[in-house]
């Protein structure tokens, strides 16, 4: 509009101000050191069970509790954690030994987790019992041992 009115008097247009873009920095070399500190050194975590009945164990997790993995060869199944997280607890008094490693795993309805897993034949070693920390109950899996599932009153 003020060119027209400028033209309009005689006068030559202005000329339209552009900005301009500020300089960019080359980006930096990507070293496996600046590749560590964005990933925060620790991509993920893996564990492990140990079972006399480790093909029974594999089919257990996969078929009962639910897991998605990846088949690595030779029956070998890696699955896939959705969420995890890790706690350190002191030991008081012969057991648990210092250096023992534990995993249980959570869930947001203790009662409705039961449900469905009792439906596809998972059998429960003890009723909920309040922890403190959460809502806690075992099941037992191939190989002869049983794992912990528990419900956190923690916030996630």
């Amino acid at each position: 509009m003020a060119a027209k009115k400028r033209k309009a008097a005689g006068k030559p247009a202005r000329k339209a101000r552009v900005k301009k873009a500020p300089a960019r920095k080359a980006p930096a070399k990507k070293t496996a050191a600046t590749k560590a500190a964005r990933a925060g050194l620790v991509r993920g975590m893996h564990g492990m069970f140990y079972s006399s009945q480790a093909d029974e164990l594999r089919a257990f997790l996969r078929d009962k509790v639910g897991l998605r993995g990846t088949d690595v060869g030779g029956g070998w199944l890696i699955f896939n954690a959705p969420e995890a997280d890790l706690g350190v607890h002191p030991t008081e008094g012969p057991e648990p030994k210092s250096g023992t490693a534990d995993i249980s795993f959570y869930c947001d309805d203790i009662h409705a987790s039961m449900r469905e897993m009792k439906a596809r034949g998972v059998e429960f070693t003890m009723d909920v019992q309040d922890h403190g920390y959460g809502l806690v109950t075992h099941f037992k899996v191939p190989g002869g041992f049983d794992v912990q599932l528990y419900q956190p009153k923690y916030r996630k």
